[in-house]
């Protein structure tokens, strides 16, 4: 759910030289970050998010830490921010107090999508909204300590944030195939490059949204699964991108927690680029296309098994082609996008460093080759 407290959206009305202005011109972004706790020795998950949280120091405005469905797990949230280095700064702010209050309680942060080894469950544990989704969710979230990169960008209003959504379907597995960062689930090499993913597949409604003529179809169907007992409130839902209840914004909730900062900024960075290249879209007539449910699940499904690597789904065209393909033409078709805010360079930069070098998948596998302490080296180094 949202956190950020104050209204995004464009920056305002074009004034008497801003005619000429691209559509998206003016949008903002945010970022949350969800994190495990680690037991520095052993690697295992441990329960100590409340003593990390309390009385740290200081966030820039509007940032904040919070915790998460259980206690092994600590999120820092950016504010509001309107371009890439300002978000960036936060973004390395927040990982940076969150260690340091880590390291006082005996526990590190891990940049991971889901641990290693994981110590005991910790359901039964909360109150309020969080004990609700216990016990609705029983077994399936018991041991859930998956963590994701929630990307926040604001729009006009919420109207117009179902239209962007639809625009933006064919595109979030390929965000997931950019992300993929957690290969290991208790002990074990899964295969997948994004293990959070299947877990996340349990869920009612998971996966890339459906398409909605509009906001009050939208808001039915939400009302319809609270209504059948599927979600805890109208604010819950489990698609991978979907407008916000509350503020005009749309939450990218596809990508893993990212091993780097760089790597979350380029999740903003995309994330962003596809809301302004939809916005623009939307002001030309382009209808959003219309996807297969099926193609497009199976597109998500082979990015979070493959990543990078080996084939990928266009789920727009229906077709199976190199994943580095299916990447190259996301990036064809926001490139005006990332011109126009002047952030093409670096997420041409980020994405041509995935490639050569490995997303954050490839690479733990890599340090766990090394051994156990090589990964929790790895997964903590980043603050």
């Amino acid at each position: 759910m949202s956190r950020f407290a104050v209204r995004h959206g464009r920056l305002g009305d074009p004034g008497p030289g801003d005619q000429g202005a691209a559509p998206g011109a003016g949008l903002t972004i945010g970022v949350e970050e969800e994190f495990l706790l680690l037991d520095p020795a052993t690697g295992a998950t441990v329960p100590r998010a409340s003593r990390v949280l309390d009385g740290h120091r200081p966030l820039p405005d509007g940032a904040a830490l919070h915790r998460e469905l259980r206690a092994t797990q600590v999120e820092a949230a950016s504010g509001i921010c309107l371009d890439a280095q300002g978000l960036r700064t936060q973004l390395v702010r927040g990982r940076h107090l969150l260690h340091e209050a880590a390291v006082l309680h005996d526990t590190v942060i891990a940049a991971a999508g889901t641990s290693v080894l994981s110590g005991p469950a910790t359901l039964g544990d909360n109150d309020g909204r969080f004990g609700r989704i216990d016990d609705l969710y029983r077994g399936m979230v018991a041991d859930y300590e998956a963590c994701g990169c929630h990307v926040h960008v604001g729009v006009p209003d919420r109207e117009t944030a179902v239209a962007v959504v639809n625009h933006l379907r064919p595109w979030l597995p390929a965000l997931l195939a950019l992300s993929v960062n957690s290969p290991f689930d208790h002990g074990r090499d899964t295969g997948y490059g994004s293990w959070r993913i299947v877990q996340q597949s349990r869920f009612p409604g998971a996966g890339v949204p459906p398409f909605f003529p509009d906001l009050a179809a939208y808001d039915d169907e939400v009302d319809r699964l609270v209504d059948c007992g599927a979600l805890v409130d109208a604010s819950m839902s489990f698609w991978l991108a979907r407008p916000s209840k509350r503020l005009p914004t749309i939450e990218f909730r596809v990508a893993d927690t990212a091993l780097t900062v760089d790597e979350a900024l380029l999740q903003a960075l995309l994330g962003r680029a596809l809301v302004r290249r939809a916005l623009a879209d939307l002001d030309r007539g382009v209808a959003a296309p219309r996807l297969s449910g099926q193609v497009a699940a199976a597109a998500l499904w082979t990015a979070a098994r493959d990543g990078l690597e080996g084939s990928g789904v266009h789920p727009g065209l229906a077709q199976q082609m190199p994943a580095e393909r299916v990447v190259v033409n996301l990036l064809e078709h926001v490139r005006p996008a990332l011109e126009e805010a002047g952030d093409l360079d670096f997420v041409r930069e980020q994405v041509r460093r995935l490639l050569s070098e490995g997303t954050g998948a490839q690479r733990q596998r890599r340090a766990v080759a090394a051994g156990l302490p090589a990964l929790i080296t790895m997964l903590t180094g980043h603050a």
